[in-house]
């Protein structure tokens, strides 16, 4: 097994950006990704799938809305 010595997304999303104080960074993210500005009002829902250790299969289901007002449904996944 070799070691990381790299924060991976997967880690980041997995650990620190499911933190409602970190929220801020994820929806830079999101923000920049859409094009659009992203406010995330919860998290609807995660999973994780992972049968061994070399698999890896996260989601997460984001509450979110934009400066429009309206309301949309971000699944981030690795």
């Amino acid at each position: 097994m070799t070691v990381r010595t790299l924060i991976s997304f997967d880690w980041a999303t997995k650990k620190f950006l499911r933190q409602k104080a970190n929220f801020d960074i994820l929806e830079g993210f999101l923000t920049e990704l859409t094009e659009r500005s992203i406010q995330i009002v919860e998290i609807l829902e995660s999973e994780g799938n992972k049968e061994n250790l070399e698999d890896k299969y996260n989601r997460v289901d984001l509450l979110c809305k934009d400066s429009e007002g309206e309301i949309i449904i971000i699944e981030v996944q690795f």
